[in-house]
């Protein structure tokens, strides 16, 4: 099972990102997704997650701003990042919440991405 993350890049304050995240060795339509983000020095940050009927929900310090979606055919789940700011920058991961609650605890999620590095210039 692999989950590749891809989309990140270096983006100026104000401006835009589309993360992509794709599953390979199983089906995952079934399983809540997440994304999480990690700043050096600092923990693991729930940015948001999608149910498998594509309830969302997020972070506080992304709310208004990032938006979460899934292509079940595809495998695949997006992260929309507008109005990025400098504190936005971070790796950032998917996972798959293999527990079915717990939504914004890391140690829910069994399967995790590589993370593709996402930095905002002031």
């Amino acid at each position: 099972v692999q989950l590749q993350a891809s989309g990140g890049g270096l983006v100026q304050a104000g401006g835009s990102l589309r993360l992509s995240c794709a599953a390979s060795g199983r089906t995952f339509s079934d399983y809540a997704m997440g994304w999480f983000r990690q700043a050096p020095g600092k923990e693991r940050e729930f940015v948001g997650s999608i149910t498998w009927s594509g309830f969302t929900s997020y972070g506080d310090s992304v709310k208004g701003r990032f938006t979460i979606s899934r292509d079940n055919v595809k495998n695949s789940v997006y992260l929309q990042m507008n109005s990025l700011k400098p504190e936005d920058t971070a790796v950032y991961y998917c996972a798959v919440n293999v527990k079915g609650w717990g939504y914004t605890n890391p140690s829910s999620y069994g399967y995790w991405g590589q993370g593709t590095q996402v930095t905002v210039s002031s």
